[in-house]
């Protein structure tokens, strides 16, 4: 079992929000695209899941882009969470990889 927390106050922090994104992409060629699109903004969770806190303006960018990947038979459910959560995850542990950013 894995915990993490997360803390999202919308008074506070004005500019984030910490966003699900899971899908079911019927064609593969589009689930690749929008899969590698996702990478842009966050972490693979599951095969179909990505997990990612971002800054509002790149919540409305992603809302925007999504249609752009997906057709009438595919379905993607974002959720756009604020507050304090908890995450409990069970079963195969994935090591998330941080990278530093440097913005200049």
């Amino acid at each position: 079992m894995e915990n993490y927390f997360f803390e999202i106050d919308e008074k506070v922090a004005r500019d984030e929000v910490f966003v699900l994104i899971i899908y079911d992409i019927v064609d593969n060629k589009r689930r690749i695209k929008l899969a590698k699109y996702l990478q842009g903004y966050g972490f693979r969770v599951q095969k179909s899941a990505f997990e990612a806190k971002i800054p509002k303006r790149k919540y409305q960018k992603l809302l925007r882009e999504i249609p752009n990947y997906i057709d009438d038979c595919d379905s993607v459910k974002v959720y756009k969470i604020i507050g304090s959560g908890q995450v409990t995850a069970f079963g195969k542990n994935m090591d998330i990889e941080t990278e530093d950013v440097i913005v200049i």
